[in-house]
């Protein structure tokens, strides 16, 4: 004997969806850090962020080293006692003597020129390289808080795509009831909620991995749980595609920083081979005689084994790579700016396509409806009108992320912040 298993009422469908629904608004209801707008956000972790903070610590570092760089080599005080302990027939013949005397070295050459303008390049570059992890950081925030706020639009459609899926399986359910559909499109519109239900709970925890990701990015002392958004907003403004100057890159202004330092460093080495002189000044005194003498003299190394050379030829080997990486970036940074101003024209175009594309979408799934309930349109194109629904709408959300990151690319290129001034 076969036993005929029942779906369960459109009531327990609906119950279900109300208990589904309830606990959907306590989870939105349970937030409570929430994130600021992405302006305010990049403010706030000028304060917070490890990454600018690292940036700021190196520009330190490097205005402490441009001052050594010119501080003059120290002189060296020393005291001399001759003929100590010698006994009385040498005191009649060499007396005891203590001589003080100061030593100071005095760079020939240039060294300490060519030393202090590797100090002062070595600055220039730590503040571009501060500018350009200013830049990247800028572009990596936005693109985090872009990607949170559409998962949490994603979480939305996947609400909406389980209520749709709910609805329609209400509407199976009171066909099947009425004898006009068979038991076995109860079952796969069962099928396609648990489906819908499924994905709902994916979109959450990627909702959940973005937010999780924004906070750690911004170094906010407390995890968010919400959005303030605004950007993907910002991505339905059709904004003129202005010029870019490649050459005010920050990569580009880097590698042309460290070409300079590596010149300045060439320049320290080759200085390096020049032998440096050392003038002493000092007092003798005699033991047993009034008064003390004078002692001066200069003293100057042998360059007949160190010339310094294995040093200066790693140094212009040095600034062979430079030039060939500022060559590179230099190629880089036009090729970028050229790919940037044609993704974001592109992306424009693509978006008035997919909300075109959206309200078709929209309208074919309620026409589509309106057929099944009159019994002139099966399960099948149903579903499958549902499901180009969704996707319409998801195509929409991505076109509308891909001209956001090709704007706040074109930031990053300009050294400025996305969506805002310059950093």
């Amino acid at each position: 004997m076969s036993i005929h298993r029942r779906r369960p009422p459109a009531a327990a469908l609906g119950a279900a969806l109300a208990v589904l629904g309830v606990q959907v608004m306590g989870v939105r209801a349970a937030r409570a850090d929430t994130a600021p707008a992405y302006a305010d956000l990049l403010r706030q972790a000028e304060a917070t962020a490890p990454r600018l903070a690292e940036g700021r610590a190196g520009v330190r570092q490097a205005e402490g080293q441009a001052r050594q760089a010119a501080v003059l080599p120290n002189p060296t005080l020393g005291v001399t006692v001759e003929n100590l302990g010698g006994g009385a027939r040498l005191a009649a013949i060499a007396p005891q003597q203590t001589t003080v005397q100061v030593q100071q070295p005095l760079e020939l050459g240039g060294k300490r020129a060519a030393r202090t303008a590797a100090g002062a390049a070595g600055l220039d570059l730590a503040r571009v390289r501060d500018l350009q992890a200013r830049a990247d950081f800028a572009f990596d925030l936005a693109g985090a808080y872009v990607d949170a706020e559409a998962d949490d639009v994603r979480l939305d459609l996947a609400d909406e795509a389980l209520a749709m899926a709910v609805d329609d399986a209400r509407a199976v359910e009171a066909l099947v009831e009425a004898g006009k559909e068979a038991n076995v499109r109860a079952v796969q519109a069962r099928a396609a909620v648990e489906a819908a239900r499924a994905g709902r709970v994916q979109a959450q925890t990627a909702r959940d991995a973005a937010l999780a990701k924004l906070t750690a990015l911004a170094g906010s002392p407390a995890p968010f749980t919400a959005l303030a958004g605004g950007l993907l907003a910002h991505g339905e403004v059709l904004e003129q595609v202005h010029a870019v100057d490649p050459l005010s890159a920050p990569a580009y202004l880097t590698a042309r920083a460290e070409r300079d330092l590596a010149a300045r460093r060439e320049r320290v080495e080759e200085t390096r081979a020049a032998p440096d002189l050392s003038a002493t000044l000092g007092l003798r005194q005699l033991q047993g005689v009034s008064g003390g003498a004078l002692v001066a003299g200069l003293s100057m190394p042998l360059p007949l084994f160190d010339r310094n050379r294995g040093a200066v030829s790693a140094a212009r080997g040095e600034l062979a790579a430079a030039d060939a990486r500022l060559n590179a970036a230099r190629f880089q940074a036009e090729a970028d700016a050229r790919t940037g101003q044609a993704r974001l024209q592109a992306s424009e175009g693509r978006l008035q396509a997919a909300k075109a594309m959206d309200a078709a979408a929209a309208e074919a799934y309620r026409l589509t409806r309106l057929g099944y309930e009159a019994g002139k349109v099966g399960l099948l194109e149903l579903q499958s009108a549902r499901r180009a629904l969704t996707e319409a709408r998801t195509q929409t959300l991505e076109t509308r992320i891909d001209r956001l990151l090709a704007e706040a690319s074109l930031a990053r290129l300009q050294g400025a912040v996305p969506f805002g001034d310059k950093p």
